[in-house]
């Protein structure tokens, strides 16, 4: 009699504590990676600090908080969490790319250029990688590599506007007028609302003594920012009143004769790189579908249906005790 008294509480116990929902490590993960692709970087950052808490070794996790941190700016933080994710998987490739950006836009180019060389000899070959790369190297003063870089750049995607510009000033940098032009009018091709663009390629028409082309490019550039300062110089250089013209956005503080004068060249940089983060739209704006996250069981008290069973398990209980008193 006791061992069946003990056998219906046993099973009592069992059938009275619910099965609840409990996030693991993959699920917090997943969570932060849509919000990732929502661009939502603090609740990003928040569901991968929860999957680290489950599993503070989870590479995942830890590559897409540095995602997270860098879009957040955080950019010295971005850069531990990457490298803490790459000790533990050295091929992640969010994590290495998530370094070399975090590197690049706190100004330690150099070491920037070699973290993306890292991630090329993983075998991830990424645009918007080559194209920060580029940058990295024009900040370096070194021209002719951000050449390199942003041709690969544009190889990978012929429509990036920003390897196209850029690339067109790394060529001016170099004295390659003609070649800079070709950059430009690929980059014309892609959008024409862009006063930078329009200023730099009138100035690879004025270095070539196309005075009519450039004069045409300075005013389309004047006419999508009418105070453009250096658009007005360089037109007023074109039509003979100055002898000096200025570049836009371009990198470095040297100074390049050519035929028609002096190029200054500007300090700041134009566009900043950008980060392409995993599942991300980089332009416009994302679609917000539901990511189906898994659920694991676990254990923890009382709900509604388990008393209702809990009940005729009771009742069963009290009639087997009644049978063994007869």
């Amino acid at each position: 009699m006791r061992s069946k008294i003990l056998f219906l509480v046993f099973l009592l116990i069992l059938v009275v504590i619910p099965g609840v929902h409990a996030e693991d490590a993959l699920d917090w993960y997943t969570r932060g990676q849509y919000a990732l692709g929502l661009g939502n970087y603090a609740d990003a950052l928040t569901n991968f600090d929860k999957a680290l808490a489950v599993d503070q070794n989870y590479a995942p996790a830890l590559s897409g908080k540095a995602v997270a941190l860098n879009g957040l700016g955080n950019y010295a933080d971005a850069i531990i969490a990457a490298e803490k994710a790459i000790a533990i998987k050295s091929s992640d490739q969010n994590a290495l790319n998530a370094r070399a950006f975090g590197l690049l836009k706190t100004g330690m180019y150099a070491e920037s250029v070699t973290a993306y060389d890292t991630l090329f000899l993983a075998g991830y070959f990424r645009a918007d990688a080559f194209c920060n790369q580029g940058y990295a190297y024009l900040m370096l003063n070194q021209s002719d590599k951000a050449v390199t870089s942003y041709e690969k750049c544009t190889a990978i995607d012929p429509s990036n506007l920003d390897g196209w510009t850029q690339q067109g000033l790394a060529l001016m940098n170099l004295g390659k007028y003609q070649e800079a032009l070709n950059a430009y009018d690929q980059a014309t091709k892609i959008s024409v609302k862009n006063a930078e663009l329009w200023n730099n390629k009138g100035l690879a028409y004025a270095a070539l003594g196309k005075y009519q082309d450039a004069l045409q490019s300075f005013n389309k550039a004047l006419g999508l920012k009418p105070d453009f300062a250096d658009a007005l110089k360089n037109k007023e250089s074109v039509m003979g009143k100055a002898q000096v013209v200025t570049f836009s956005g371009t990198v470095t503080p040297t100074v390049t004769i050519s035929r028609i004068g002096t190029f200054f060249t500007t300090v700041t940089p134009s566009p900043l790189p950008t980060e392409v983060t995993p599942q991300a739209t980089v332009t416009g704006e994302p679609q917000k579908t539901t990511v189906p996250v898994a659920k694991k069981t676990t254990y923890s008290p009382v709900s509604p249906l388990t008393t209702l069973v809990s009940v005729f398990v009771v009742c069963g209980f009290v009639l087997a005790a009644k049978q063994l008193r007869k």
